[in-house]
């Protein structure tokens, strides 16, 4: 579990009693008396992010003569919608071209979950992840597909379980060339 040093602990639990407090519950009573506590240090977790930075997973990157697509698909995420704080969560799909250096395949995890571990939008999200790559690894292009559960539109709202949201970011080579954008969507399953 990583943790989020700059979170101010005592003031999300005053927060948190006072949520308690608004919706009419007793925060004293004994299901809710560590309730607080236990939402500060969720919300560290959740929201580490904001204070990591991705740069340190591609500090060591390889020299290799592969000019092919890189891949790494199905990645489990999960993020916290910025309108709601309600939890979104899904699989990324990353790809880039090489221009000569590549990146340790958990390095693509790491980095997506820096990027999700904030309040994010979606379509944010997969933009970051898109141009962050571009622009540390000096791909030739890298695509991102974010496919995501959005529990402020399932559990609340128009309440729509089951619907999936999709949003993607194709750069260099992947947004210029319709047959290598066509080629990463086959090998992602779309």
């Amino acid at each position: 579990m990583e943790k989020n040093s700059e979170v101010d602990m005592e003031r999300i639990e005053k927060a948190i009693r006072e949520i308690l407090e608004a919706i009419g519950e007793d925060p004293d009573r004994e299901g809710l008396q560590e309730t607080p506590a236990r939402v500060a240090r969720m919300y560290a977790e959740l929201f580490y992010g904001l204070n990591d930075n991705p740069r340190r997973h591609v500090e060591n990157v390889f020299t290799e003569n592969y000019d092919e697509i890189v891949l790494l698909k199905d990645i489990p995420f999960h993020s916290m919608c910025e309108h709601h704080l309600l939890p979104f969560m899904g699989k990324a799909h990353i790809a880039y071209l090489p221009r000569g250096k590549v990146i340790g395949v958990s390095k693509l995890a790491r980095i997506m979950t820096s990027f999700a571990r904030r309040p994010q939008m979606q379509e944010r999200l997969t933009t970051d992840i898109a141009e962050f790559i571009m622009s540390t690894v000096d791909a030739k292009g890298v695509a991102v597909v974010i496919e995501a559960t959005h529990t402020c539109m399932t559990i609340r709202g128009v309440k729509k379980p089951g619907s999936v949201m999709v949003t993607s970011t194709m750069l260099g080579r992947f947004r210029s060339d319709a047959r290598s954008r066509l080629e990463v969507m086959s090998l992602i399953g779309r």
